[in-house]
């Protein structure tokens, strides 16, 4: 048996591992996770090995995607355009490969990045998943910190919604937290009560440096934002997975939500933070921590 799949199973507790999270993906079982929320560093932190990509066209090549070529032939053509990126695509490939795997039939991915990655990610994403699989670009606009006086200021994120079978997946609008109207006198009192769904851009904060929910790591995303993703693409019981947990906001409010998680780092200061933050459980149930390094000794 895989030493991680002896560390989780659909009726364990919820599970926060430390180890390279490629290793970890690779051992967790077929379609076991309803949705996948994933916030990857643009900068991995450690020098990657440079791999050439071959632009070739294939009968052969695993899906076919962009304009109906192979997977492959995509994957190759992008690549040539910018050799920065190539590295940053042969580290997210496999990982992005392993997430289809994980996704039940029903399930969705959300892929958080910038304007830097978002272009890129959109096209290969569309060969992996296929372009039918493309459900939406959200926009979470937020205004703050510095602004540039010699171009339009970026204050926004981009997060990719893929899923697994277009014509059967989980979008719970009506579980979905509401917003205000903003134009409250031009609908009914009861409409105006009770807010309307949001729309694909999202106004919020970043997390506040003085609030509640800051727990001091760089990157931490706010609770609000996987509030709405998780409440709309689960339902409660189900399992929810992050890969590049960081501050563990997603397990945070998974648990809040009754949805069970694993989450998976190799940074042992973010393993830190989610330990201070969760403690030994949640709504969901207990957690245990683990590192993929503990786990294979356990195993030999």
């Amino acid at each position: 048996m895989s030493p991680v799949h002896a560390l989780w199973n659909h009726q364990g507790p919820n599970i926060v591992v430390e180890g390279d999270n490629l290793r970890i993906l690779r051992a967790l079982p077929d379609e076991s996770f309803r949705l996948i929320y994933i916030d990857p560093p643009f900068n991995t932190g450690r020098v990657q090995r440079r791999q050439s990509l071959k632009t070739m066209q294939s009968k052969a090549g695993s899906r076919i995607g962009f304009k109906g070529q192979s997977y492959e032939t995509v994957k190759g053509l992008i690549t040539q355009y910018d050799d920065s990126f190539e590295d940053y695509w042969s580290f997210m490939e496999p990982r992005l490969e392993e997430a289809w795997r994980l996704l039940t039939p029903d399930g969705t991915l959300y892929l958080h990045l910038d304007y830097r990655e978002v272009h890129y990610a959109k096209v290969l994403l569309d060969a992996l998943f296929g372009r039918e699989s493309f459900l939406n670009e959200i926009i979470w606009a937020y205004d703050y910190g510095a602004r540039s006086k010699s171009k339009w200021p970026a204050k926004h994120d981009n997060i990719l919604v893929y899923v697994k079978d277009p014509k059967s997946y989980v979008f719970n609008c009506e579980a979905v937290d509401r917003e205000p109207y903003m134009a409250p006198g031009l609908v009914t009192p009861e409409k105006a009560a009770r807010g309307k769904l949001p729309t694909d851009v999202w106004w919020h904060t970043i997390v506040s440096p003085t609030g509640k929910e800051k727990t001091g790591y760089a990157t931490q995303k706010p609770e609000g934002i996987l509030r709405r993703i998780i409440q709309a693409s689960s339902h409660e019981g189900d399992w929810v997975l992050d890969f590049f947990a960081g501050s563990g906001t997603a397990g945070a409010v998974a648990g809040q939500l009754g949805r069970r998680f694993v989450l998976i780092d190799q940074n042992p200061e973010a393993i830190a933070v989610i330990k201070r933050r969760l403690g030994s459980g949640t709504l969901s149930g207990s957690i245990d921590y683990d590192s993929l390094e503990s786990a294979v000794g356990a195993a030999s």
